[in-house]
């Protein structure tokens, strides 16, 4: 399976990304399982997340371009309030 893709960026970088028109989510900590039907790239503007799929062990914070690959089912433990925003079928190289 394909692995989650993390890539530190500045809000800077990520607003030349056009990430004023992608959906807003928020999260205060929880933990819950979530899997993904389509491929999901995300900007983190602030939190503390561990997401643990099958595979593999990844630490989110702050200031991340995150890549979710489509058919993952992972655990989300939200240790700090997220806040993100995200849109599908952005590939993160």
């Amino acid at each position: 399976m394909a692995r989650i893709k993390i890539k530190n960026m500045s809000l800077d970088e990520a607003k030349k990304l056009g990430i004023d028109s992608w959906s807003k989510w928020e999260c205060e900590p929880d933990t819950f399982d979530w899997e993904y039907d389509e491929q999901e790239t995300a900007y983190v503007f602030e939190g503390d997340v561990i997401v643990t799929s099958e595979d593999e062990e990844a630490h989110i914070t702050g200031n991340m371009l995150v890549s979710f690959p489509k058919g993952m089912k992972c655990t989300w433990k939200v240790q700090k309030r997220i806040k993100k925003v995200y849109t599908f079928d952005y590939k993160v190289e």
